[in-house]
């Protein structure tokens, strides 16, 4: 039983006893707290995009340096990830998970000041406090919800993916109509941060026991991640998704505005596609713990990302909005899923913390890399044909990583095992 489970029983005759209450408060304020930790995952880095020319015009970088500002941290994420996992074991998930919002208010900050080295100083610190919340979550989520892991973890997907949305799209409105400068539209997303630790600070007076946080010794048994066959297909699953992503929000604007979409109208596609990835962000994560595996929703995944690059191929530009919010609702079917494998593949919430560093620490080079290769090959080319027929490989490939990944296996476990010999 975890320890939010023991929480939630914790009741006298009459009732639920002060104690009781207390500890139900606390439960609740770690479902608030999560709900405002992933809200920031992505708000801090989706709000740049649109302020890139602003920021290049002001600070006087090249159109490189001012595209190095959302590389950096998918290069933080790729660094840090695998060891994550092990600080969360030395000092506990909830003590780190604090100490990475405080950087992130410190790296918002410094972020915010005007100049070209505090810009780049701070989008690094920012990379590296969102890495540790990004790795610890889905650990953090298993360990205390292990009965509502799929609700959890759709909420969780929802909060990071809706609040990005929402920052992508008043960026440009809170630095030019409210005039907060780019700083300020930067900036702002700090006070988000100060909100997750108020609410995250009363899960340091309620220490979990070992035997709550490590579960039996069976489950935790030594586990090399890295020599794990299915660890390597849900590490894939989350890489190739999470490059599909990266390159649509990079270059979708890009890509329509060829097919003959007016700039401001491409980027209300981008947040389209983002918003029709919501729903099912949250739906998936729960259509799949309730099934004994998942190779139904890969299936589905891998027809609708297909179905929506080909129709961006080869489509009329009268049928181009349905492609993208089929997209839209791939990339929600993707990400999902591959939230979920952390958990699902795993006997602990170590190994799942584990597992969560692996598949993040390459999955977000593959992001970090994915946009220049698009980039590289369309300016070789001079059309987007053959950029999207790569995105058309990655899908399927997407599709037959995810059926092993959906397998209803353990890392570590004999059949694995054996899938290795």
């Amino acid at each position: 039983m975890s320890s939010s489970e023991q929480l939630l029983n914790q009741q006298d005759g009459n009732g639920m006893s002060g104690t009781g209450i207390r500890k139900q408060a606390t439960l609740w304020f770690m479902v608030i707290g999560i709900i405002f930790i992933a809200a920031n995952l992505r708000a801090p880095l989706t709000s740049v995009g649109p302020l890139v020319s602003l920021i290049r015009d002001n600070v006087h970088i090249s159109n490189t340096l001012a595209g190095l500002i959302t590389t950096v941290p998918l290069i933080a994420f790729a660094l840090l990830s695998p060891f994550v996992p092990k600080l969360g074991h030395k000092y506990g998930v909830e003590r780190m998970i604090l100490v990475s919002l405080i950087f992130l208010v410190t790296g918002i900050a410094i972020r915010s000041l005007s100049g070209a080295v505090t810009l780049y100083v701070g989008t690094a610190i920012l990379g590296f406090a969102i890495t540790i919340c990004n790795v610890l979550l889905p650990s953090l989520i298993k360990r205390e919800f292990p009965q509502q892991l799929g609700t959890m973890t759709g909420v969780y997907s929802v909060s990071m993916n809706l609040c990005g949305a929402i920052a992508s799209g008043i960026s440009v409105p809170l630095a030019v109509g409210a005039g907060l400068s780019w700083q300020g539209a930067l900036g702002i997303w700090g006070i988000l941060s100060v909100i997750s630790i108020l609410f995250w600070i009363p899960q340091l007076k309620t220490p979990v026991k070992p035997a709550a946080a490590a579960g039996s010794a069976a489950n935790n048994r030594q586990v090399n991640i890295w020599r794990s066959p299915l660890a390597w297909q849900v590490t894939l699953f989350m890489g190739i998704q999470s490059a599909i992503f990266y390159v649509l929000v990079a270059w979708l604007p890009e890509i329509l505005k060829d097919q003959g979409i007016s700039s401001s109208q491409s980027g209300w596609f981008l947040s389209v596609l983002i918003m029709a990835s919501l729903p099912f962000a949250f739906i998936v994560p729960v259509m799949a713990g309730r099934m004994s595996n998942q190779r139904l929703l890969v299936g589905i995944t891998t027809i609708l990302l297909l179905i929506g690059t080909l129709g961006l191929l080869y489509s009329s530009i009268h049928l181009l909005l349905l492609w993208v919010i089929i997209l839209g609702i791939g990339s929600g079917f993707a990400f999902g899923l591959s939230m979920m494998f952390f958990g699902l593949r795993t006997q602990s919430a170590h190994q799942a913390a584990d597992l969560s560093g692996m598949a993040q620490s390459i999955g977000y080079l593959l992001a970090a890399t994915g946009p220049a290769l698009i980039g590289y090959l369309h300016d070789a080319s001079h059309s987007w044909g053959a950029p999207l027929l790569i995105l058309v490989g990655a899908s399927a490939l997407l599709g037959i990583v995810g059926l092993g990944a959906a397998r209803n296996q353990f890392v570590g476990s004999s059949n694995d095992r054996r899938a290795k010999n």
